[in-house]
C-alpha cells in the first residue's frame, strides 16, 4: 500500500507544472541542460497559467543558449515576451540569441529596453556599448564591401583596364563571393547581373571568375542558389557547360552540382533567418536540371567534354546515395524519360561519320550510369520495365538490309554489357543478335569486325554465362586472329582469347591454355604496350589482356621484370582516357597478389584428394617472397604517382569497384615499413585520404588499414601536411572495431598514439569521432600489444581537459583501470599507464584521492613503481608519489606512514648521477614537501 502511494504521488508531481520546474531548475544548475529541457518543455504541455508559462519559456529560451541553439532560444525568449513586454530576463535572452545569429539590430533593440528598464544594471549598459561598436563596424564593413564590388566591376566591365588589376578584380571577387557577407552583397547590388555580363564578354578568364563566383554564392544558400538558377536559366547553363573549354565546362559542371545540393539539402547547412521560413518547390527545379542535362546527351551541338559532364552530374546526383532510403523517383523517371537518349550514346561509333561528339570517356561513363540506374531499381516490375525498354530500342534498330544501322544495335548490347552484365546477358539472347555478331566477324569492313569482336570481348566473363560465347567464342576469336592484319583487331581478338583463358583464375591446375601459350600472349600484349606507333585506344587493349593474363605467376613476375612495359602502362593510366582504370588496377591487384584468396583446410584437402574432386593450386612464383620481390619491382617503376594519378579522376568512371582495387595494391605496397616512406613522398597518403571514405564496404576498409600502416610509422606534419591530417583520424577510427582483425585494430591504435602526441587539436578531432569509449575497451584486452597500444593511445590523450574530466566523473572505472595497469607484468604497459597517471594525478587534483579510493592495491603498486628497475617506470612512480603529497597534507601524512617513505629516503640518498638525477630530483622534491608539511625533520634535527 505505502509502494502504491509513493507511486501515486510522484506521479502527480510529474504532472505538477511547478515541480517540473524546480526540476528543471536543479537540473539547470547542475549543467544538465538536456534534462532541464526535457523538464521546462513537460511543464509547458501541463501548464495553464500565464505567468508560469513566460517563467517556462525564458528558462527553455537559457537552456537552448547554453546548447547553442540560438534560433529555438530566440523563439522562446520571444514568446515569454508576447505574454509580459517587460521581462528583463526573456529580453536579454533574445538579445544574447540575436547576437549570435548575426542580427545585431534587433539584439541592440532588446539590449535598449533592458537598460531603459534598468538603467544602472552596468551588464546592460556594458551590451549596449558593445553591440553599437559592432554595428558601426558591421556598416563599416558593408559599405566598404559595397564600394569594393562595385569597383570590381567597374574594372572588370572595362574593356581598356590593366590586365594585371583585371586579374586581381577577378580573384578577389572569387574570394569575397565565398564569404557569406560578400556573396550577399554581390546579390543584393545587381551582381548576378553585372556576372551575365562578365560571362557575355566571351573572355575565357572573366568567364571562369564569374562561374567560380556564382558557385561560392550558390554554396550552402537554397533561396540564394535557387533565384541564381532561375535568373541565368538551366538552357544557358548548360550551353556553357558544352562549351569546347575544359576548365570553363568543369566550372560549370560545379556550379550545376553546387545549385543541385542546395536543392536537395545536401552541402554546408547554414542558417539564414527568415529563408528557412521560404518553402522552396525544389523537386520541379531538379527534374527541370535533369530533363535538360538528358537534352544534352543527344544533341549535336554539345561537345564531347560537355557530355561528360552531362553523365558525370547524372551518376553523381539521380542514383540513390543508400538503399536504406526507400524513393528510387529521380531514377524511375531518368529510365521513363532518358533511358533511350543514354543508349543512343552507348550505341554511338566514333568511326561513323553521323557520331555525336564524344571523349573517349563518355560511353564508358554511360554505360556506368546505366549500370547504376540499374542497381537503384527495387524490385522486379522495375527491371523489367527497364528491360522492355532496352529490348524495345534495339529491335528498332536490327536491320538485316542496313548493316549501319544493325552496327548501332550490337554496339548498344556492348555497352549494356560493360554496365548491368546480367541484362546484357539476356540483350544477347534477343532473336537475331547472335547471329549479327557473328555475320560481322566474318565482314570484310574493318569497322564491323571492331564493334563485333569487342561486343564478344563483353560477353565473354564467367564460365556459368552465355554458353554460346564458351562454345563458340574461343574458335570465332582464334580465326580472326589468323586471318586479320589489322593490328587493332588482332590485339582485340587476342584479348578475348585473353578473358576466356583466364576463367580458372588464380588457380595453377586450372590453366586453360597449353604450357607456355599464356606468356606468349602476355609477351605479345607488352610488345602492343610498348609501340607508341600504335593509337592509345587500341594500346588500351593491350592492358586489358594483361589484367588477365597477370592472374597466371609466370605472366606476373615477367611483366613486372619488363620495366619499359610497365612504365608504358603508368603513362597511359595518367592519361586522359580513363576506361583503362579499372584494367590497370586488375592488373595490378594481380601483380601484388592482394586479390582475396581462400585458406585451404588441410583435413578438408585430403578429402577432396580422396574423392577425386578438383584441389586448388598455388603456383610457386605465387609465394610471398616472389611477391615482396614484384612489390619493390612496381615501387622502382613508380607504381604510386600513377595511382594518385588514377584517384584523382573526376569521373564517374572510377567507380566504387576500381576504388577498392586501388586500395587494395596501396595496402599491399604499404606491407613493408621501409618503403612507406617513399609511399608518402610519391603522394601516397593524400591518394589514400579519398578512398578511406567513399566507395565499398571492403575498399574503405583496406584503404583506412594502409593509412594506419603510414600514420603509425610517419611523422604526421609531413605524410599528411596541413589540414589533412585531421581527414585521417576518421578512417583510423574506423579500424578500432571488433569486427576488423586484431592487426587491423593495432596498427589503428599506433596511429592515433602517433596523432595524439602532437596537438591538442588532434586529440580533440580524436575525441570528437567518439574513439575513446572504443580505446578503453582494448585497455581490457587480453592480446598483450593491443592492450599496450591502447594505454600508450590513452597515455597521450589524457594530457586534454575533456578526457581528464572524463576520469574525475563518478560512476566509471577508468582510473582503477589505469591503476591496475601500473601493476602489470608487461613492462610497455607499466610505462604507458605510469605515465597516464602521473599527467591525471598532476593535472587533476581530485583524482590524487579517488585514486586511493578505486582499489586496495593502490600503495602496493605505488611502491612497485617507485622501487622498479626500469628507470623509466620508476621516475614515473616517483612523479605520481609527489602528485599525491603535493595534494593534499593528510594524503601525504598516509603515505609518509608506510613504507614508501623508506623507499623515497633510499632513492634521494643516492648519491648525484647524470643517468639518474631526474628520479634522484623527484625523490627529493617528495621528501621537500613532506618536511614543509612537518610529517619529518631534516636529519640534522631528527
Amino acid at each position: 500500500m505505502g509502494h502504491r502511494l509513493m507511486f501515486f504521488l510522484q506521479a502527480l508531481q510529474m504532472e505538477d507544472p511547478i515541480q517540473l520546474k524546480e526540476e528543471g531548475n536543479k537540473y539547470f544548475q547542475a549543467s544538465d541542460y538536456e534534462k532541464a529541457l526535457q523538464s521546462y518543455t513537460q511543464a509547458i504541455k501541463l501548464n495553464k497559467d500565464k505567468a508560469l508559462q513566460a517563467v517556462l519559456y525564458r528558462n527553455r529560451a537559457a537552456c537552448f543558449l547554453k546548447k547553442e541553439e540560438y534560433a529555438k532560444a530566440a523563439s522562446d525568449a520571444s514568446r515569454a515576451i508576447d505574454i509580459n513586454a517587460s521581462d528583463i530576463k526573456a529580453l536579454y535572452r533574445r538579445s544574447q540569441a540575436l547576437e549570435k545569429l548575426g542580427k545585431l539590430d534587433q539584439a541592440f533593440k532588446d539590449a535598449q529596453k533592458c537598460a531603459t528598464l534598468e538603467p544602472r544594471n552596468k551588464n546592460f549598459q556594458e551590451t549596449l556599448r558593445r553591440l553599437g561598436a559592432n554595428i558601426q563596424e558591421k556598416l563599416r564593413i558593408q559599405f566598404s564591401t559595397d564600394s569594393r564590388v562595385q569597383k570590381m566591376f567597374e574594372i572588370l566591365l572595362d574593356e581598356n583596364s590593366d590586365k594585371e588589376k583585371r586579374e586581381k578584380a577577378a580573384n578577389n571577387l572569387i574570394v569575397l563571393g565565398r564569404e557569406e557577407a560578400g556573396a550577399e552583397r554581390i546579390f543584393q547590388n545587381n551582381g548576378v547581373n553585372l556576372l551575365l555580363q562578365l560571362i557575355e564578354t566571351k573572355n575565357p578568364e572573366l568567364i571562369l571568375a564569374a562561374v567560380r563566383t556564382l558557385s561560392g554564392m550558390c554554396t550552402g544558400h537554397k533561396a540564394r542558389a535557387t533565384a541564381i538558377l532561375h535568373y541565368l536559366g538551366i538552357d544557358s547553363i548548360c550551353m556553357w557547360m558544352s562549351v569546347d573549354n575544359e576548365e570553363i565546362s568543369l566550372a560549370v559542371c560545379n556550379l550545376l552540382q553546387t545549385i543541385t545540393d542546395c536543392l536537395l539539402g545536401q552541402g554546408k547547412e547554414e542558417h539564414h533567418g527568415k529563408e528557412e521560413a521560404l518553402v522552396l518547390d525544389t523537386k520541379k527545379d531538379l527534374r527541370m536540371i535533369t530533363t535538360r542535362l538528358l537534352d544534352m546527351l543527344v544533341s549535336k551541338k554539345v561537345s564531347g567534354q560537355g557530355r561528360d559532364r552531362a553523365l558525370n552530374l547524372l551518376n553523381k546526383n539521380i542514383p540513390r546515395k543508400d538503399l536504406k532510403d526507400h524513393d528510387n523517383s529521380r531514377s524511375i523517371f531518368v529510365i521513363d524519360n532518358g533511358l533511350k537518349k543514354i543508349l543512343k550514346v552507348v550505341g554511338q561509333i566514333p568511326e561513323m561519320p553521323d557520331c555525336l561528339p564524344l571523349t573517349e570517356n563518355t560511353q564508358l561513363t554511360a554505360s556506368v550510369l546505366l549500370n547504376k540506374l540499374y542497381d537503384d531499381l527495387r524490385c522486379d516490375p522495375e527491371r523489367d520495365n527497364y528491360r522492355l525498354i532496352c529490348e524495345e530500342y534495339i529491335k528498332s534498330k536490327i536491320d538485316p538490309q542496313d548493316m549501319d544501322k544493325t552496327l548501332h544495335a550490337i554496339q548498344i548490347v556492348s555497352g549494356v554489357l560493360q554496365g548491368p552484365f546480367d541484362l546484357g546477358n539476356k540483350l544477347l539472347g534477343m532473336k537475331g543478335v547472335m547471329e549479327m555478331m557473328v555475320a560481322l566477324c566474318g565482314s570484310e569492313r574493318e569497322i564491323d569486325q571492331l564493334v563485333a569482336v569487342e561486343a564478344l570481348i563483353h560477353a565473354s566473363t564467367k564460365l556459368s554465362r552465355a554458353t554460346f560465347i564458351i562454345t563458340n567464342g574461343v574458335t570465332l576469336l582464334k580465326e580472326i586472329y589468323k586471318k586479320t592484319k589489322n593490328e587493332k583487331i588482332k590485339i582485340r581478338a587476342l584479348v578475348g582469347l585473353c578473358k576466356l583463358g583466364s576463367a580458372g583464375g588464380t588457380d595453377y591446375g586450372l590453366r586453360q591454355f597449353a604450357e607456355g601459350s599464356t606468356e606468349k600472349l602476355a609477351k605479345q600484349c607488352r610488345k602492343w604496350l610498348c609501340n607508341t606507333s600504335i593509337d592509345a585506344r587500341t594500346r588500351k587493349w593491350a592492358v586489358e589482356g594483361l589484367s588477365y593474363l597477370t592472374l597466371d605467376a609466370d605472366v606476373k613476375d615477367d611483366f613486372v621484370e619488363d620495366e619499359p612495359a610497365l612504365k608504358a602502362m603508368f603513362d597511359l593510366a595518367k592519361a586522359s582516357d580513363k576506361t583503362i582504370l579499372y584494367s590497370v588496377a586488375s592488373a595490378l591487384v594481380n601483380c601484388t597478389n592482394s586479390y582475396d584468396t581462400k585458406e585451404l583446410v588441410p583435413e578438408l584437402v585430403q578429402l577432396a584428394k580422396f574423392s577425386k574432386q578438383h584441389v586448388p593450386e598455388e603456383h610457386p612464383k605465387d609465394k610471398k617472397d616472389f611477391v615482396v620481390k614484384r612489390v619493390k619491382r612496381l615501387l622502382k617503376a613508380g607504381v604510386v604517382s600513377a595511382l594518385a594519378c588514377m584517384v584523382k579522376a573526376d569521373s564517374a568512371i572510377l567507380t566504387d569497384q576500381s576504388k577498392e582495387l586501388i586500395a587494395r595494391v596501396f595496402l599491399a605496397l604499404c606491407e613493408d615499413p621501409k618503403d612507406r616512406g617513399t609511399i608518402v613522398a610519391q603522394g601516397g597518403g593524400k591518394a589514400l585520404i579519398p578512398l578511406a571514405v567513399e566507395g565499398t564496404d571492403v575498399g574503405k576498409i583496406k584503404a583506412s588499414h594502409a593509412l594506419a600502416k603510414i600514420a603509425a610509422i610517419s611523422n604526421p606534419d609531413i605524410a599528411f601536411p596541413g589540414e589533412r591530417v585531421y581527414e585521417v583520424v576518421r578512417p583510423l577510427v574506423s579500424l578500432l572495431n571488433t569486427e576488423r582483425d586484431g592487426l587491423q585494430n593495432y596498427e589503428a591504435l599506433l596511429g592515433l598514439t602517433n596523432f595524439s602526441g602532437r596537438s591538442d587539436k588532434l586529440r580533440l578531432k580524436i575525441i570528437k569521432e567518439k574513439a575513446l569509449p572504443d580505446i578503453e575497451n582494448y585497455m581490457f584486452e587480453n592480446h598483450d600489444q593491443l592492450r599496450q597500444a591502447a594505454t600508450e593511445c590513452m597515455c597521450n590523450l589524457v594530457v586534454n581537459k575533456e578526457v581528464q574530466e572524463r576520469f574525475v566523473a563518478d560512476g566509471n572505472d577508468r582510473l582503477k583501470l589505469v591503476v591496475l595497469l601500473c601493476g602489470e607484468d608487461d613492462e610497455k604497459v607499466q610505462v604507458a599507464a605510469a605515465g597516464a597517471l602521473a599527467m591525471l594525478t598532476a593535472a587533476q587534483k581530485k583524482l590524487c584521492l579517488k585514486m586511493t579510493e578505486v582499489t586496495t592495491q593502490w600503495l602496493e603498486i605505488l611502491q612497485r613503481l617507485c622501487l622498479h628497475d626500469n628507470m623509466e617506470v620508476q621516475h614515473r612512480g616517483l612523479v605520481i608519489a609527489f602528485n599525491l603529497i603535493s595534494a593534499d597534507k593528510e594524503l601525504a601524512k598516509k603515505l609518509v606512514e608506510s613504507e614508501l617513505l623508506e623507499i623515497l629516503t633510499y632513492v634521494g640518498k643516492q648519491e648525484d648521477h647524470p643517468k639518474k638525477q631526474h628520479i634522484i630530483s623527484v625523490a627529493r622534491d617528495c621528501l621537500s614537501k613532506c618536511m614543509d608539511y612537518e610529517l619529518i625533520k631534516p636529519l640534522s634535527q631528527a
